[in-house]
């Protein structure tokens, strides 16, 4: 679905925007993304993002399947949407070459659908080997010569890598897609932003800042997409949205970097523990009015995002679905 940004202040910027879905991996069992996966299809999204989690936030979430048998299954199922990790740390858990052959098979069996979304990752899902949680900057350094891991892999033949963080010995793709799936990189401030612009062929990020789109362009990511998330928790009444979005996300009102420290869910619960209803409704879209929707998409649109992908809290997946369809897609083309 697009939209033409006809009152945006920006309209000498990129004018159209598309809404995606976001498969949110924290609150599902692999069958229902599966599900969701086609009926967002079905309702008009053209694209959706899959969270690729070892744990959720919260026990109260309840699931963490593994996104890339995910992936595989909706590329049988699905015929146009397109669909990227949102998004995969290619650090720890995963060893770079072991994401390259990962992101060629779900880019041939879904040709010209798949993105590889990758990021810097969370201690939550990293820190399952024992290993030591590196501080932002190591991780930063560590995604830039994974992505270098992953394009020199994706050039066939036998390759080999020794850098400062991995080792690949002798190691060749021999299923490559073509084309090649795009690698659009996670970013929340400058650095990031930066390294996006810089190496990435597009951006994904969770707040509407100007300055991060800014960033990014100035580094090099000019006329690449740039992929907004907006939380929302519809629902046919706006107290019953607030309590979903209260009970089944409050991390959405966890500031700072609590959210790539903490190790476990239970300390993500122990840390929502002071969180207020008002305080969570401040970051998620709660409730059935669609002009508030639009607002929050368009926040998007004017800070230079051209995709917005919306991940709605709580069970009522398809109830959040039709109203799109039926209010808020047809608004955006």
């Amino acid at each position: 679905a697009r939209f033409w940004r006809r009152m945006s202040p920006n309209r000498h910027r990129r004018a159209m925007t598309e809404i995606g879905f976001s498969l949110s991996s924290e609150e599902f069992g692999p069958n229902d993304l599966v599900r969701q996966a086609c009926a967002a299809e079905r309702a008009g999204f053209g694209f959706a993002l899959i969270s690729d989690h070892f744990h959720p936030w919260t026990d109260r979430q309840g699931q963490s399947p593994f996104a890339w048998s995910v992936i595989g299954a909706i590329a049988q199922v699905t015929s146009s949407l397109r669909l990227g990790t949102g998004v995969t740390c290619p650090l720890v858990r995963y060893h770079p070459a072991l994401i390259a052959q990962a992101a060629a098979t779900a880019g041939a069996m879904m040709p010209g659908r798949f993105f590889l979304g990758l990021g810097t990752g969370e201690n939550l899902n990293e820190h399952i080997y024992g290993r030591r949680w590196p501080g932002y900057e190591t991780r930063s350094e560590m995604l830039e010569e994974a992505v270098e891991v992953v394009r020199q892999l994706w050039q066939g033949g036998l390759q080999s890598h020794r850098g400062t963080y991995f080792t690949v010995e002798n190691a060749r793709i021999y299923s490559l897609p073509d084309p090649l799936p795009p690698i659009y990189l996670a970013a929340a401030g400058p650095e990031s932003a930066e390294l996006a612009g810089r190496l990435g062929d597009g951006l994904v990020s969770t707040a509407p800042l100007r300055s991060t789109v800014e960033t990014f362009e100035a580094a090099g990511g000019r006329g690449k997409p740039r992929f907004g998330q907006l939380t929302v928790c519809w629902a046919k009444d706006e107290a019953s949205a607030r309590k979903t979005a209260l009970e089944v996300w409050p991390t959405a009102a966890i500031h700072g970097g609590a959210s790539q420290e903490l190790p476990l869910p239970s300390h993500f619960e122990a840390l929502a523990k002071g969180v207020t209803e008002d305080q969570v409704a401040e970051r998620v879209t709660c409730g059935p009015d669609p002009e508030r929707h639009v607002q929050a998409i368009q926040q998007f649109v004017d800070a230079g995002f051209d995709h917005v992908y919306v991940h709605q809290v709580g069970p009522d997946q398809a109830g959040m679905m039709d109203f799109y369809a039926r209010e808020i897609l047809p608004r955006f083309g």
